[in-house]
């Protein structure tokens, strides 16, 4: 079974940065898809940035060229570097993870808690 667990979230002030982390256990799959999704109040939830085991990058238009995502040790641990953070930017990040689909389309089979991010302005 796998098992995600994000952390890094917390408040900051537009502008600042924060770097989320996902530790990842029981991911066996060879070809897959990892990513961050968000989910704010009263909207849907929205793909920030995906990366395959191909070494695909898709980001969301919002954050391209201030958000980085990145992974070490392969499938273990997964990052989301953050910069620039706007008041738009604020909503739950989930840390998912699955099969992998072209462009990372489809959807993840595994998900984790989530973890808050909140940007004042």
């Amino acid at each position: 079974q796998v098992q995600l667990q994000e952390s890094g979230g917390g408040s900051v002030q537009s502008g600042g940065s924060l770097r989320l982390s996902c530790a990842a256990a029981g991911f066996d799959y060879s070809r897959y898809c990892m990513g961050w999704f968000r989910q704010a109040p009263g909207k849907e939830r929205e793909r920030v940035a995906t990366l395959s085991s191909y070494g695909g990058v898709k980001y969301a238009d919002a954050v391209k060229g201030r958000f980085t995502i990145s992974q070490v040790n392969a499938k273990n641990t997964l990052y989301l570097q953050m910069n620039s953070l706007k008041p738009e930017d604020s909503a739950m990040y989930y840390c998912a993870a699955g099969r992998w689909s072209p462009d990372c389309d489809e959807e993840l089979e595994s998900w984790g808690k989530g973890t808050q991010v909140t940007v004042s302005s």
